[in-house]
């Protein structure tokens, strides 16, 4: 089920920088959410196998089955909309899983995507939390109280990142379980790209350096954002595009330093980077009440 990957000279300087003991692994088949007979198959390649548990109240009443099973007690990895290329700290070493549906795509790309993975699964920021001292006394008139404390390293799922406070995002939209998924798990990427971003700026300023490509493919998967983002609040208007799919869109275009149309440019700030999941669902709350 599982091949290392031979990794280009490029992506090999990435891992060594942000995750010099990650492996590198293609699958043998596409996946969603990994069978968990086939993940603990994982355990054969790494030195240890630490499934993550997930309480039963950081759940709303009504989710998708894809997000209770994930939240269950069997080991398992990935997610729905998780790309072609996830990475998981459920394994020591850390590991990253290339999906066969990679082939076809530009060869600059997917050497990016790789790169991407192993600067996410390399990251050392804590979400905020009560303990944390990044988010400022007011937090936009969210008590923060009550917040569960940082989690460090970033987690690899929404669910992690929201962990008790999933629920009070349910309550904050009015779209159904799934679109809630949906949301839930663009907030947690655009996150996830404010902190990513400033390497992957630093790749395209590199000129003649051995991370130049990376950077260029980076500039480029933005370029083809663009035009969407500047279409992106009239096709919600005429209800061509769903809140949540808008959300997945633009919280995708933060990893690429892109603007971002109205509401979602709130996401696109130090204020989200330093207070995360309470700032998220204020906003979330704040703006379907101007959508009503």
């Amino acid at each position: 089920m599982f091949a290392e990957r031979d990794l280009s000279a490029t992506v090999s300087a990435v891992r060594e920088t942000h995750a010099p003991d990650a492996l590198v692994l293609e699958t043998e088949r596409d996946f969603e959410v990994l069978d968990p007979a086939v993940a603990e198959e994982l355990g054969l390649l790494v030195d240890r196998l630490e499934p993550h548990r997930y309480p039963a109240a950081w759940l709303p009443p009504d989710v998708p089955e894809e997000l209770a099973r994930y939240a269950g007690s069997a080991f398992t990895i990935g997610a729905p909309g998780d790309g072609s290329v996830v990475w998981t700290r459920q394994t020591t070493p850390p590991t990253v899983l290339i999906k066969p549906r990679v082939e076809g795509s530009p060869p600059a790309f997917v050497e990016f995507l790789l790169a991407e993975a192993l600067v996410e699964v390399g990251l050392d920021v804590a979400v905020p939390g009560p303990n944390d001292d990044s988010p400022p006394p007011d937090a936009g008139g969210v008590d923060t109280a009550s917040a569960p404390p940082p989690h460090r390293p970033p987690p690899e799922h929404f669910l992690g990142f929201f962990r008790g406070r999933y629920p009070d995002l349910a309550t904050a939209t009015p779209l159904d379980p799934a679109g809630t998924y949906q949301f839930a798990a663009a907030l947690y990427d655009g996150w996830l790209g404010l902190h990513t971003r400033e390497t992957f700026a630093n790749w395209a300023a590199a000129g003649a350096d051995d991370l130049a490509p990376l950077g260029s493919a980076w500039a480029d998967a933005g370029d083809r954002l663009t035009g969407r983002l500047e279409d992106l609040p009239r096709e919600v208007a005429r209800g061509e595009t769903g809140f949540a799919e808008a959300a997945e869109l633009a919280c995708a275009a933060i990893k690429h330093d892109l603007a971002l149309p109205s509401p979602f440019g709130a996401l696109n700030t130090d204020a989200y980077r330093s207070r995360g999941p309470p700032f998220a669902i204020r906003w979330a709350e704040k703006t379907f009440e101007a959508l009503e």
